[in-house]
């Protein structure tokens, strides 16, 4: 008998690969999905302007120190930080504070609230929401109209946030801190967009709004939007950090997956949710088979299968119990041409990656079928 406790750990998303769009903190998000036992296919899908080479940045902070705004709203933490922290490095550090601490600062949450504390200011209001739509309710309930009111921007875009304000009549400054720009090497993204199409990924994660765009745009240019957008909506999930995140995607009728804490450690959690929920689990010769995106779970016990393999696997699923042709198998094959001898190949090598023989069984003369347990027959033969 087996020994239960000899049995390799493996993680919820085992056998499940992951695409990473993100630039900045990528290695956190790839770590805490490898931990789980996902394969990670990161591609920065933009790039992030240096702060101290940000001629924008720079303009906007003289234009702040030469004009004094009535409002600042500040963002997120990492924005703020950065932003005090490039006019440290132009000599304009202390001077910015100094204005900083004579208007009034609004704070987005408590993270932009400790951010602005560290500085040594103090911020006049943050909603315990973290929401941006409060924010403003806040600013046009007081009224705005002729206020100056800067705007620590983070890549992110804010609909309606800047607009709404200049409807009311204010001056807004918008303090673009990490502009995105695309990747200067767009190789790796075109893999992840190539791997996408080809149903290698089981998801994609976005953790801001500009890489979604630049995947979409990056698609459009190659030919491929239909073909991602097809992807999506069928075989591979797409899961964002936030509704802001998702804008983009929803913007071309993609729905996505986001968790309710707009972080990346319950985004991890969402996907170990998700990714195994949509697995195809199938009672096979006395076994419980769950077929994942690389690999099989074999009562349990996971068993990496070749690509060729998992295409087999996947064309005798869709109608288990039944018999499929060599000819059918063979054009699920990848790149296999017209020879039927690549189907037995590919099916060898199946059989002994699963380590159970009997899960498929060949049908002489005819092609293969899963050995779908008998009291299953009847759930599965309309399939």
């Amino acid at each position: 008998m087996y020994d239960e406790q000899q049995r390799p750990e493996h993680g919820p998303l085992a056998g499940f690969t992951v695409g990473v769009t993100a630039a900045r903190r990528a290695d956190e998000l790839g770590a805490l999905l490898q931990r789980r036992g996902a394969s990670v296919v990161h591609a920065p899908a933009l790039r992030i302007v240096p702060l101290a080479d940000d001629s924008d940045l720079l303009a906007a902070t003289k234009d702040l120190l030469d004009q004094a705004p009535d409002i600042v709203v500040a963002t997120t933490a990492i924005g703020f930080r950065g932003w005090v922290e490039a006019a440290d490095g132009w000599g304009l550090g202390e001077p910015l504070l100094a204005r900083l601490a004579s208007v009034e600062v609004l704070a987005r949450g408590p993270k932009v609230k400790g951010a602005i504390r560290a500085a040594g200011l103090t911020e006049e209001w943050s909603p315990s929401s973290e929401s941006m739509a409060e924010v403003l309710d806040r600013l046009l309930e007081q009224g705005v109209d002729g206020r100056r009111i800067a705007v620590q921007l983070h890549g992110e875009p804010l609909p309606g946030f800047v607009e709404a304000l200049r409807e009311a009549g204010a001056e807004v400054v918008g303090v673009p801190v990490y502009r995105w720009m695309p990747p200067e090497d767009t190789a790796p993204l075109d893999r992840l967009l190539d791997a996408t199409v080809s149903r290698g990924l089981d998801a994609v994660t976005f953790t801001s709004a500009p890489a979604a765009a630049s995947l979409l745009s990056r698609a459009e240019e190659r030919g491929l939007l239909t073909d991602l957008l097809t992807a999506f909506h069928h075989d591979v999930l797409p899961a964002c950090v936030g509704p802001v995140t998702a804008l983009p995607l929803q913007a071309r009728g993609v729905d996505t997956v986001q968790p309710e804490r707009f972080r990346l450690g319950p985004l991890v959690q969402l996907l170990c949710q998700e990714l195994p929920s949509r697995a195809r689990a199938l009672p096979i010769a006395g076994h419980r088979v769950e077929i994942r995106g690389h690999a099989v779970l074999v009562d349990g016990e996971l068993k990496p299968v070749p690509p060729a393999g998992m295409s087999l696997l996947r064309a005798l699923s869709r109608r288990p119990g039944w018999v499929v042709a060599r000819s059918e198998l063979l054009r699920a094959l990848p790149g296999a041409g017209r020879d039927e001898h690549a189907v037995e190949t590919a099916m060898a090598r199946l059989r002994t990656a699963l380590g159970a023989p009997k899960l498929i069984q060949t049908v002489v003369k005819r092609g293969y079928r899963l050995a779908l347990d008998p009291a299953a027959d009847a759930k599965y033969s309309d399939v």
